[in-house]
């Protein structure tokens, strides 16, 4: 009888792609590469990414540091708006950036976006039926990871905004039966050499 078990859930943000988007800068993919070289040890089962370029390219670039892991492309872990709020739902003192923040949403982004969210939920969290712990990266975009993240935290919907995560940064997050989602790593960096690390994050955020 197959048991309950953990999973612990590599989230990662592409790396450093170039102007228009259709792939990665050499610095991103050198960030890549380095990742993957940081979770080469790690006995994953599956390499989830995003359909778009960028997301791709590094999911193969870490996919080479992995032995005989396979690559899933995957919808959920794509670049997508995952909840809309509503003003009522903000911050008073904050209502009027996020909004703003989001003024470029189309129609098909208020649709589309928040089935996705659901799928990944469904896909991406939880414990595992299953008598062995499972290791799963999703290599994917800011949204996703700030979505996952506020889900493990059981923070409102709206609270994915403000939550940024730089190029090839890691995240994990554990979901064990019986208890609450934690997050054991959020934004390390620590296999970047310094030139390599805060790309995707303005310049006054970097520390």
């Amino acid at each position: 009888m197959t048991g309950t078990a953990t999973r612990y859930l590599y989230l990662v943000r592409h790396g450093e792609a170039l102007p228009d988007e259709s792939g990665l800068t050499e610095a991103g993919r050198r960030q890549a590469a380095l990742l993957g070289r940081r979770l080469r040890d790690i006995p994953f089962t599956a390499v989830h990414h995003g359909p778009l370029p960028r997301a791709e390219q590094t999911a193969r670039l870490i996919g080479d540091q992995l032995k005989g892991v396979p690559l899933h492309v995957s919808e959920a872990a794509g670049d997508y708006v995952p909840h809309i709020p509503e003003k009522d739902e903000l911050p008073a003192e904050s209502a009027d950036f996020c909004l703003r923040f989001l003024d470029g949403a189309t129609d098909e982004d208020r649709s589309r976006g928040p089935v996705l969210a659901r799928q990944a939920l469904d896909l991406f969290t939880g414990a595992v039926a299953a008598d062995e712990d499972r290791h799963e990266l999703v290599v994917t975009h800011n949204f996703l990871v700030a979505w996952l993240v506020r889900d493990a935290m059981h923070a409102p919907k709206w609270r994915w905004l403000g939550l940024n995560y730089c190029n090839a940064a890691l995240t994990v997050i554990r979901y064990a039966p019986g208890r609450p989602a934690s997050i054991l790593l959020s934004n390390d960096m620590r296999h970047l050499p310094a030139e390599l690390r805060w790309t995707g994050f303005p310049s006054e955020s970097h520390i």
